[in-house]
């Protein structure tokens, strides 16, 4: 017989992950802080910190004129009891001028979360992206964007494209994320494996 308690748990993780980005994206602020404990954190390039706060500065953003969609595909969960990690493939798409020209940056990589099941609610306790590869396209095809070479290579390859545009818009870049390979995804997937067996993050 399958074990129908396990398939319960995944499918409602799953429902977390996809209501993140549905909810983060349409500033669905209410519904988006049920997908999180009240201790969660968010990691990002530009960001660091508490859900709520990243609520805030979110909204800011979007205040501001930024625009950020993220895309999502297939999803690998590793669950032990009333804990999990997942991996989700994903796309973080943002918008905005570099070098004066209007330009989209795509990044590649997964969302690992650390997700735990409270009073039979499933959230998450961290959110941590790998970011494995990214680009610049100008949203005019006819239209060329030349970057600063030097500013370029001081970010890290995973990220580089996506730093060079959050820099130009005057937001700090957290320069050690997990990236396709490295010391620091290695430390994020011992952290995933002690997260399962018990262990505080």
């Amino acid at each position: 017989m399958p074990d129908t308690t396990a398939l319960l748990d995944r499918l409602a993780i799953r429902d977390v992950i996809d209501n993140w980005a549905m909810w983060r994206d349409t500033g669905r602020w209410d519904d988006f802080r049920t997908c999180w404990h009240a201790e969660g954190v968010m990691m990002a390039t530009w960001f660091q910190g508490g859900f709520e706060e990243f609520i805030k500065v979110s909204q800011e953003g979007f205040a501001r004129g930024s625009r950020t969609s993220h895309f999502q595909g297939g999803t690998s969960i590793d669950l032990k009891d009333s804990r999990a990690v997942a991996q989700t493939k994903m796309q973080i798409a943002q918008r905005g001028p570099i070098e004066g020209i209007v330009c989209d940056v795509v990044c590649s990589g997964r969302f690992y979360d650390f997700l735990e099941k409270r009073e039979n609610r499933w959230a998450i306790v961290l959110r941590q992206p790998i970011y494995e590869r990214d680009r610049i396209n100008p949203v005019d095809p006819a239209a060329t964007v030349r970057l600063d070479a030097a500013l370029l290579a001081r970010f890290p390859e995973g990220y580089r494209h996506l730093a060079y545009l959050q820099s130009k818009n005057g937001q700090s870049v957290k320069m050690d994320m997990p990236g396709l390979i490295g010391p620091e995804l290695d430390a994020l997937y011992r952290r995933g494996e002690g997260w399962l067996r018990g262990k505080s993050i």
